[in-house]
């Protein structure tokens, strides 16, 4: 949901903008060690502030290609979410991450005395793992929305922060070309259609809590031949595999009453995807606002409730790095379907630690769907568990 209403959804990071009098400003790329260390909480990023100005989710539109393929300004949040498996031709296995997220500092543009001025920041989150190499690396940038910098546009499809880019070549997104690189890590890759857009929640409104407009509009692409190169440390592998594309744009999304999710994005050997956003209450319970959907082989879809798939963490990992303790792994139920899911990561540490510290990784799939095996991998964020948090 980038996060994914976070990825988690993940525009969670309104503690890196900071406003001043006379424009709009962004804190330098290298944050202070104790900024990055504390982070900041999902509910006070997502929950609460004053959405004066801005346009809400409130109940379900039509979705209208290319155009919602770009930005939607009117609101506050937005964010182009791209995740991938992949391997080379020994099987190396690589998971990647590009999220591009559009934040409003205010719902009207400023004075236009200065090409810098924008009310838009935008925010990169790039990530490599390197399963073989037992390695994950993670990066962060900020730009305004100012100077060719950053920005979005839909015909064609071009989502940019520097050299960090989701590009499309005419009306239609795909084939898109993900791009990053920061330092000697980097992808360059080619994600090419393989299902039917699917419009997540009620007609693409994604509601994520009782308070009308606490709510996204949200689509993905569930299953995207991927392929082309990925490097790092001065080698350069071919890669495939499939990619998972997220969409979603709001103004506001978490209530008072919650504090973080549980984000998974599977994709089976059997030809379906399974979406599924577990919201976490802060007594721990599970908020009847989660959902999710199942894809099947043919695109055909349908929505998944909150008590119809049951998740239990298996066993705990506590980061070396900041101390914040995640499930180990999850087992995933869905008995209406016969499905019994392990879900595991495929390296332990791919936790996120920047302005907002999350895990995200690939993860390896396996199981069984009534007494046929199967198998898969996906991507699973989590958000965000600290020290002290239960693992109900």
């Amino acid at each position: 949901m980038k996060k994914r209403f976070s990825q988690v959804g993940l525009p969670i990071l309104f503690a890196a903008l900071a406003l001043t009098a006379t424009g709009y400003y962004l804190w330098p790329r290298a944050q202070p060690k104790s900024a990055m260390s504390s982070g900041v909480s999902v509910g006070s990023a997502l929950g609460g502030s004053d959405s004066t100005g801005y346009q809400r989710a409130y109940r379900p539109r039509p979705f209208v290609f290319p155009a919602d393929h770009g930005p939607h300004p009117a609101f506050r949040n937005e964010w182009w979410y791209a995740t991938g498996n992949l391997a080379d031709a020994t099987g190396r296995e690589f998971g990647y991450q590009l999220t591009l997220f559009r934040i409003a500092l205010a719902p009207t543009a400023p004075a236009t005395d200065s090409t810098w001025r924008s009310n838009q920041v935008y925010m990169g989150h790039f990530a490599l793992t390197d399963v073989a190499g037992n390695t994950h690396w993670g990066f962060e940038r900020f730009s305004r929305g100012a100077m060719g910098l950053a920005g979005a546009h839909a015909t064609p499809l071009r989502v940019w922060l520097e050299d960090w880019e989701l590009a499309g070549t005419g009306s239609d997104p795909f084939p898109l070309r993900v791009r990053a690189r920061q330092d000697d890590i980097a992808v360059d890759l080619m994600l090419d259609t393989g299902k039917p857009v699917v419009l997540q929640g009620d007609q693409g409104l994604s509601q994520k809590s009782a308070e009308p407009g606490n709510a996204s509009y949200y689509y993905s692409y569930t299953h995207l031949p991927t392929q082309g190169t990925v490097s790092l440390g001065g080698q350069t592998f071919t890669a495939s595999g499939a990619s998972w594309l997220d969409r979603e744009w709001s103004t506001s999304a978490l209530g008072p009453e919650q504090n973080g999710w549980d984000w998974f994005a599977l994709q089976l050997d059997d030809g379906r995807e399974v979406m599924f956003y577990r919201l976490r209450c802060k007594d721990g319970s599970v908020d009847p606002f989660s959902k999710g959907v199942l894809v099947a082989a043919d695109g055909s879809t349908r929505a998944l409730r909150w008590n119809e798939v049951d998740l239990q963490p298996l066993g705990a990992w506590t980061s070396p790095h900041t101390g914040d303790r995640y499930p180990a792994g999850w087992r995933l139920r869905m008995p209406t379907e016969k499905l019994d899911l392990t879900v595991t990561p495929k390296i332990a540490d791919q936790e996120m630690r920047r302005m907002v510290r999350y895990w995200e990784g690939a993860v390896a799939v396996d199981g069984h769907a009534g007494d046929q095996a199967v198998a898969g991998q996906g991507y699973l964020e989590m958000t965000r568990y600290e020290s002290t948090t239960s693992m109900r």
